[in-house]
């Protein structure tokens, strides 16, 4: 190679080495000024997504597909193996990559000038941000989002069914499972007459004004015929759950089914036709159907005295609650977990999924209900009383019920839910 060419060469790498000290020296200059000119909040030209200056940054949204790798998507961007690994470590212990799941959408922060990306952001639920930062420090931070909390109110007349009542009304599930949690223990839910009427008042929950859940269910009213039942929410120190206007706790020592959002398929009878044996005999339980998988719950606290299986009773579990009564569960698919001989459960607690094991023809369970070593029939037996609140409560839950009683009467059931003027803040959390 001539000299002259060797000279041509040399300026060329010269000249190339020259623009990328200037292209890195400009780099360092806008992310420099990015930390120091970004708008501040009072300007009301300053549009900001958390605290990232849009002025600066561009946002890529993408929904993430089953088959994604967020490795791949990261290095696809730009991000060296080093760093995802990194934040694979630093991620660890906050909220692991893992976890992160496909349907879900991902917010990726790059820069505007050289498309480095600064973040990217998961949203696992309505209530929380989690920030990868890619920056000059590799961190994740979780980031709880501003919720606030309203009161509100709904009732309704039920034509068919109360699930039916209150979706029409697109009210949740879970405040339709507050309520048969505060009314369980003196509401037969699976015998609900067509012109029943039920009042609610509870909490909602927003973020960003948008509704994202139920928090507590504060009172509720529920009238059969000429019957009416109350449970207001009241913490009293020994017990933090629903009482009646009495004062007197709604818990009951059993609760009225072992099974919720069941139907009964067959009673307790001296003589049934059984459809699997084809003759007549007792039938001396009674059949809750539902999917089988469904939650079966022990109706009282109580140790297990048998958690087996035999050929007509199929998987089943025995309770004992006291020296008076006894529960019995049968044709379930398989047991809760933890649940043998000995276990002590508590009230409410999973002990078995429907099934249909031994002598059964469908998903259901056959609860069986004992006294004084006899079986009963539990829906014609008078439960024992529940405990009495402390009489030094009393005042102070007759001034909160009072207050709740007249929001409850206030409540249209013809309308839909409202929100309410009072106070969130009127009753024990």
């Amino acid at each position: 190679m001539t000299r002259s060419r060797l000279t041509k060469y040399g300026i060329f790498l010269l000249i190339v080495l020259i623009a990328g000290v200037v292209v890195q020296q400009g780099r360092s200059v806008y992310k420099q000024n990015l930390r120091e000119v970004a708008c501040e909040p009072t300007d009301p030209d300053c549009e900001e997504f958390i605290h990232w200056d849009l002025g600066m940054v561009s946002l890529e949204k993408i929904e993430i597909q089953p088959n994604d790798m967020l490795g791949n998507l990261l290095s696809n961007r730009g991000v060296d193996y080093l760093k995802i690994d990194a934040l694979i470590h630093a991620a660890k212990s906050i909220f692991p990559l893992r976890s992160i799941r496909a349907g879900k959408e991902l917010t990726i922060i790059s820069d505007n000038v050289d498309s480095t990306v600064h973040a990217f952001i998961y949203e696992p639920d309505p209530y929380r941000q989690i920030l990868y930062h890619l920056e000059d420090s590799i961190r994740v931070e979780v980031v709880e989002k501003e919720t606030s909390i309203k009161v509100e109110s709904a009732g309704g007349i039920i034509e068919q069914s109360l699930w039916l009542s209150m979706n029409e009304q697109n009210l949740p599930t879970d405040l339709m499972m507050a309520m048969e949690d505060a009314l369980g223990w003196s509401v037969d839910f699976y015998h609900i007459q067509k012109g029943d009427q039920y009042k609610l008042i509870y909490e909602r929950k927003y973020v960003d004004g948008i509704p994202v859940g139920i928090g507590k269910l504060i009172g509720a009213e529920y009238t059969s015929g000429d019957t009416k039942f109350h449970a207001i929410r009241f913490n009293s120190g020994k017990h933090d759950g629903y009482f009646d206007l009495e004062g007197r706790s709604m818990k009951k020592a059993f609760l009225k089914s072992p099974v919720q959002y069941s139907r009964i398929s067959s009673r307790y009878s001296t003589k049934r036709f059984h459809p699997v044996l084809q003759r007549y005999k007792g039938h001396f339980g009674t059949d809750y159907a539902a999917p089988c998988g469904t939650p079966i719950r022990a109706v009282a606290d109580g140790r297990v005295t048998i958690a087996s299986y035999t050929k007509n009773n199929g998987y089943y579990v025995k309770i004992k609650h006291d020296k008076t009564y006894e529960t019995q569960y049968l044709h379930m698919s398989k047991f809760g977990e933890g649940i043998k001989a000995g276990t002590m459960v508590r009230q409410g607690q999973t002990i078995g999924y429907i099934g249909k094991t031994g002598l059964a023809t469908g998903c259901h369970v056959c609860y069986r209900f004992w006294k004084n070593g006899r079986q009963v029939d539990h829906l014609r037996e008078k439960m024992p009383p529940p405990e009495a609140m402390e009489k030094l409560k009393l005042p102070e839950f007759y001034e909160l019920s009072n207050k709740i009683k007249i929001m409850l009467e206030a409540v249209d059931v013809h309308e839909h839910p409202l929100q309410a003027e009072n106070d969130c803040n009127l009753y024990h959390s």
